[in-house]
């Protein structure tokens, strides 16, 4: 996460964040966070998110002020590295702060596991070439981009969504980054799939009449593949519970990242 949020804070910084490091130029922490001024604005709690990273994770168990503020509620704090459970558990001790701790399935897409993670074994044993998603009916869905005026449909069936602030996020995503949807006959999205500030791709859903035609499988393969096209690294998260996201990402090779992905949702005492 954090590498894809960096990666897009230097393509314009859409979403205007920040990044931290303990020090300059041989840094161990790495924190990105939204500016001072757009902080509790009554935005998005998924605009709000704090992602970081620590090679080696200790170092900032002695340095609380590396996530300076923390008592002020962050809604969200991510990483990939489930060693960092321990170090947020005992930062929030010291700020009087709660913390929930939820762990998921962290897929990198092929190509992206090829450039940034080769020495993986599971990079290493990739077949050439994309998987190959559940073939649709072409002649009944049209593939299409997302549109901001399709924000309120995505709210309705995102997990996070459902309110006025989320939509405006969601809207943001949109205009910001490279989205996708399948146009089903009605004309309007069928299926669809969105990718947030943080670089990964999320949101994505099927209208519960078209689910079961491949949709969603097909989504991810033409998301990825054109996000490839462009150079961005690409990757997902999905619930352990996820069966069918799991067959999906095994389909199309998406690797499983060792150690998962890691969120921590904190609340003042």
């Amino acid at each position: 996460q954090v590498y894809g949020t960096v990666f897009h804070m230097n393509q314009g910084n859409p979403f205007n964040l920040k990044a931290l490091v303990d020090k300059w130029p041989d840094f161990k922490t790495v924190v990105i966070r939204p500016q001072e001024q757009v902080r509790g604005q009554g935005q998005n709690e998924c605009a709000s998110v704090f992602a970081f990273a620590m090679c080696p994770p200790g170092p900032c168990a002695q340095e609380p002020r590396s996530l300076e503020g923390s008592r002020q509620v962050k809604q969200m704090q991510r990483g990939s590295q489930s060693s960092l459970n321990e170090v947020v558990q005992n930062l929030a001790a010291t700020k009087f702060v709660k913390v929930e701790h939820t762990q998921c399935i962290l897929y990198v897409m092929p190509e992206t596991a090829r450039k940034l993670l080769p020495s993986l074994p599971e990079t290493k044993n990739l077949p050439v070439g994309y998987g190959a998603p559940k073939a649709i009916n072409q002649e009944m869905f049209k593939l299409s981009s997302m549109d901001p005026t399709h924000a309120t449909l995505v709210n309705k069936f995102w997990h996070f969504g459902g309110n006025e602030r989320s939509q405006r996020f969601i809207e943001r995503c949109i205009r910001a980054f490279p989205t996708f949807c399948l146009l089903g006959p009605e004309g309007t999205p069928a299926s669809w799939s969105l990718m947030d500030q943080t670089g990964e791709i999320r949101m994505g859903a099927t209208l519960p009449e078209y689910r079961g035609h491949g949709l969603i499988s097909h989504m991810l393969a033409v998301h990825t593949r054109a996000l490839d096209q462009l150079g961005i690294p690409v990757y997902n998260h999905t619930d352990k519970a996820n069966k069918i996201v799991q067959k999906v990402s095994h389909n199309l090779h998406h690797i499983a990242i060792p150690h998962g992905w890691n969120q921590w949702n904190c609340e003042p005492l």
